[in-house]
C-alpha cells in the first residue's frame, strides 16, 4: 500500500507535507503534488500536515478519489516531475481554490 494526493491539492500545493516525508517520495508538478508510490514506505507522517486534507492511505480514498491512485503514480514518472523535499510557499492563489471539488480538469502536467 502507499499514499496518495487527491484533488483537493490542485491549484493548492500546500507542500507542509514534504518537510516531513522520511523517504523524499513526494513529486512537484505545475499546480500538484504527487507520491510516488514506489518510494512511499506508508508511514503517514503527511497526511496530518496537509492542510486541505488531500493525503490518503490508499486503502481510505474516497470512492470519488479511487482514480487518483493511478494517477498519482503515472505523474510521479514524467520526467519534469521532480523530487520536493523542502517546503515552499503554496500557489499564488491557493486559498481561493482550497475549498473547490472537482478540480480534476484544472491539473497542469
Amino acid at each position: 500500500m502507499t499514499h496518495v494526493v487527491t484533488e483537493s491539492c490542485i491549484r493548492c500545493k500546500y507542500t507542509d507535507c514534504v518537510d516531513v516525508c522520511p523517504v523524499d517520495c513526494f513529486r512537484e508538478g505545475p499546480n500538484f503534488l504527487t507520491i510516488d508510490p514506489d518510494e512511499c514506505i506508508d508511514c503517514a507522517v503527511c497526511i496530518p500536515e496537509c492542510p486541505v486534507s488531500a493525503i490518503y492511505a490508499e486503502e481510505d480514498l474516497p470512492k470519488d478519489q479511487l482514480h487518483m491512485t493511478d494517477l498519482n503514480a503515472e505523474l510521479a514518472r514524467l520526467p519534469g516531475w521532480k523530487s520536493i523535499t523542502k517546503r515552499k510557499e503554496p500557489l499564488p492563489d491557493a486559498d481561493d481554490w482550497k475549498d473547490k471539488t472537482d478540480k480534476l480538469s484544472e491539473l497542469l502536467r
